[in-house]
């Protein structure tokens, strides 16, 4: 089965359909939950609801091509795992920050391998986590952020900057750059 004979079972809830695209996407719609949320199990839930609001929804959904199915899942499971983190107040607000200077970049990421960047990135507290993530993994810039998230911009780049903070402290603190 293709991916395009699987959407068009699911839209007629067929089973089989749904299956193939849980089966093909679920771990990768995880790994990406994951990013955001640091328990499994509240991870494998977001993914999981990520499922089902996309089985709801699936009428809306117009295949356009390799890559558009996981795009729309990702932006269903980011949106799922940014509703549960908004609930739990995550975010450090300070007054008075309408603007930080951006942390200049030194590419330190770039010689550190990419499961221990995302061990690191994993351990930061959730705002930090989820402000990082939707900036540097996903391309956000700070307003669309702090829409997202109904932050201050002024918030969003604090978030970003102590992110990248305390990552370069464990960085440093664990020797993986000199």
């Amino acid at each position: 089965m293709n991916e395009l004979s699987a959407i068009t079972l699911a839209k007629k809830n067929d089973r089989k359909g749904q299956q193939w695209v849980f089966y093909t996407h679920g771990e990768q719609m995880l790994v990406i939950a994951l990013r955001y949320v640091r328990d499994v199990q509240v991870a494998e839930e977001m993914m999981q609801n990520g499922f089902l609001k996309f089985f709801q929804q699936i009428e809306r959904f117009e295949y356009s091509g390799t890559g558009s199915l996981v795009a729309w899942l990702k932006k269903i499971v980011i949106n799922e795992c940014l509703m549960h983190l908004r609930k739990k107040t995550i975010f450090i607000v300070e007054n008075g920050i309408d603007s930080v200077d951006e942390v200049e970049e030194n590419n330190i990421f770039a010689r550190i391998d990419a499961r221990d960047i995302m061990n690191m990135i994993v351990a930061l507290p959730d705002g930090y986590r989820t402000v990082f993530n939707l900036y540097a993994v996903e391309g956000f810039g700070h307003k669309e952020i702090s829409e997202m998230l109904g932050i201050s911009e002024g918030t969003s780049k604090s978030q970003l900057s102590k992110a990248k903070n305390m990552l370069r402290e464990k960085i440093k603190k664990e020797h993986l750059y000199e």
